[in-house]
């Protein structure tokens, strides 16, 4: 079992090589294992075109490697500099509105530029030569944060032409994408593909066949250009590790597609910045200022361990305030800590934290780091000293374990919900995180997964709310796994071409349970519509036609059938309020057998593997020694302090 560690992010380029061997020094003193280093780099590995200077870099991995510490090493393809910009300025990515996303921040280049991506090539390839053997390197990460500052889509004449050769490949015929899109409605035809616009600065909503092409045509453009970084780092390092790191409720492309060509997915982890950034309303806002939404951090821990194929780990954990959010409140005492040891729980393999020390300059200079900007220990370096004492004690290891419930998370669902929310306020992220909330606040660990036939394997329940265009392979997949199921709201209600199916809504779907939805509708702010004393719907309400099968497990005030069951299958009919999704849940966890908890609000739990994991995500201190029962305590108190973790080993599963 792979041992748990921490790391740090650092950019030795920002300081003076005589201070590089004395942070190495302190990083190993208070536990640190891993250190990233290089992806923003680029202007100072090629200052010129054509002109390499390694040496630097060498210095600063050999310095690291001198004290026992490992590297990530990042290729530099998120900052292009600015000879290169000047070199081939169409290389820019265009907005939405046609304006060019211009040098003097970041990640200025448009996934679609060929010109740009043999650059890349070019320089990944130096740095894979240099450094593919070095002994210091653990790990390689592709670019940095794909898709940052909403620079997935891109607008520009490198994206048109290479999305008509997207999109006849996969038509050949014209009058195939005709049909496909529907476009005789409005008079859209296309006489050939070379017709076709990109769906931008339109005078009203573009078609949402043509918007769903071009954003699986963005995503593979992603997907592509990170496979070739991939590729040329293992011609020359073969063996070495590579990982990406994601960023969170992030879903401008497939980010299982992108993992196929990693190891490890990794992703940048900031709970505080995150939830003032939700939609949450400022009550739930203010309570968790300064913890972070107590279930946001683990649905991403779960969602990117099943892109990493169980292995996964944090490439940027907050230490401190952030610079980017709304408002940058600190960590509340013990934070750090709790978020460190829940990505554990979640079977990570590493966190590491952003950043070393927090730079006096630029754009992040209000960013806090585990030193400050003159190089003293800030909060979080002691922190981090404690944690790595601890894991130490624990001989923490990775050890999870499939679990029996999976959430299909799907980033087809994510981008048809965006193009056709019906609702103002429907987003697929937002229901996902509420039934995932739900799941976990009866005590469950869970897996979120991809609608795959694989995934769903073996478990007891699935749950899968608004999944877009289910595959047949995965409704036969549904169909023969035994388990019970969770399925609606819109599930199944569009065909992959972005089409009402031919016999209504759930579409494939109506094989597993005999309903038809006759009717949508989406309910303003404050509205609701009561279910049976229960709770209610919000947001999104379907009407139901029941076929023999079918039985109606809740009605609601107006008659309607809120929740339909056909033997092990369930169909919710709207977007459920907290109280509904207890009660639904509840039915739900009867019919699978599956035992859960009773916990306190702002208690969570993780297994990973026999270690259990106990949080405390509020504010006063609360008992949860009937959570442990008769079991000896690793970690904490049965009295669990705020911000508190305890932990101890089952001696048997549950």
């Amino acid at each position: 079992m792979t041992r748990q560690r921490l790391g740090v992010c650092y950019y030795p380029e920002h300081w003076p090589k005589s201070r590089w061997s004395e942070d190495a020094a302190m990083m190993k003193e208070i536990g640190l294992s891993f250190v990233r280093v290089g992806e923003f780099s680029w202007s100072r590995l090629e200052p010129c075109d054509g002109v390499y200077d390694f040496a630097w870099l060498a210095q600063a991995i050999d310095a690291l490697d001198g004290v026992g510490l490992k590297v990530v090493l990042g290729t530099p393809t998120a900052t292009p500099p600015k000879w290169l910009v000047d070199k081939m300025p169409d290389m820019a990515a265009l907005d939405a509105n046609g304006r060019p996303r211009r040098f003097g921040s970041r990640r200025h280049y448009c996934f679609s530029h060929e010109g740009y991506a043999q650059e890349c090539d070019r320089i990944v390839e130096r740095l894979a030569q240099s450094f593919g053997a070095h002994p210091a390197i653990a790990a390689w990460q592709t670019d940095n944060e794909y898709g940052c500052h909403d620079t997935v889509l891109s607008y520009s004449q490198a994206a048109l032409r290479a999305f008509r050769r997207w999109c006849e490949a996969k038509y050949r015929r014209i009058e195939t994408l005709n049909e496909a899109w529907g476009n005789v409605f409005w008079s859209m035809d296309y006489r050939s593909f070379d017709e076709i616009e990109l769906p931008n600065m339109t005078v009203t909503e573009a078609n949402p066949s043509h918007l769903m092409d071009f954003r699986r045509f963005s995503s593979d453009q992603v997907v592509a250009f990170n496979q070739r970084q991939a590729r040329i780092i293992r011609r020359h390092a073969p063996g070495a590790t590579i990982l990406h790191n994601f960023m969170g409720s992030f879903v401008d492309f497939d980010h299982y597609a992108l993992s196929d060509d990693l190891d490890v997915a990794a992703w940048d982890s900031y709970p505080l910045g995150f939830l003032e950034r939700s939609s949450h309303d400022d009550a739930f806002k203010l309570r968790y200022m300064r913890v972070g939404d107590p279930d946001f951090q683990a649905f991403h821990h779960d969602l990117y361990r099943a892109c990493g194929r169980g292995r996964w780990q944090i490439m940027e954990q907050q230490p401190g305030p952030v610079n980017w959010a709304p408002w940058n409140p600190a960590p509340a005492a013990g934070a750090v800590r709790l978020w460190t040891f829940e990505a554990f729980a979640a079977g990570a393999e590493t966190v590491s934290y952003f950043r070393w020390r927090q730079a006096p300059f630029a754009q992040e200079q209000m960013h806090e780091g585990l030193l400050l900007p003159n190089a003293e220990p800030n909060e979080g370096f002691n922190i981090v000293a404690r944690v790595s004492r601890e894991l130490s004690a624990l001989d923490a290891r990775v050890e999870t374990v499939r679990a029996p419930v999976a959430l299909i998370f799907d980033y087809e669902s994510a981008w048809a919900w965006r193009i056709e929310p019906q609702g103002q306020d429907f987003s697929y992220f937002d229901l996902m995180l509420s039934i995932y909330r739900g799941l976990r606040r009866a005590g469950l660990s869970v897996d979120v997964t991809a609608p795959t036939a694989a995934a769903v394997a073996a478990r007891r329940l699935i749950v899968a709310p608004a999944l877009f265009a289910p595959s047949l392979e995965f409704t036969e997949a549904l169909a023969e796994s035994g388990a019970t199921l969770l399925l609606g709201p819109r599930a199944g209600s569009k065909t992959a071409d972005f089409q009402i199916p031919a016999n209504l809504p759930p579409g494939a779907l109506r094989s597993l349970i005999d309903i038809r939805v006759r009717r949508i509708e989406s309910l303003r702010p404050g509205a609701s519509v009561k279910i049976s004393g229960e709770g209610a719907f919000v947001r999104w309400r379907e009407s139901l036609l029941l076929g023999e099968s079918v039985r109606r497990e809740l009605i609601s005030d107006d008659g309607g059938t809120a929740l339909a069951r056909c033997g092990n299958v369930f169909y919710l009919s709207g977007w459920p309020d907290d109280d509904l999704l207890a009660s639904v849940l509840r039915r739900v966890f009867s019919a699978a057998e599956i035992a859960t908890l009773d916990l306190a609000e702002d208690i969570r739990i993780r297994d990973n593997g026999a270690m259990r994991y106990i949080f405390n995500y509020g504010a006063e201190a609360t008992d949860v020694s009937a959570l442990i029962g008769q079991e000896t305590l690793l970690l904490g108190e049965p009295i669990l302090e705020p911000c508190g973790v305890a932990a101890f080993r089952r001696a048997t599963d549950r």
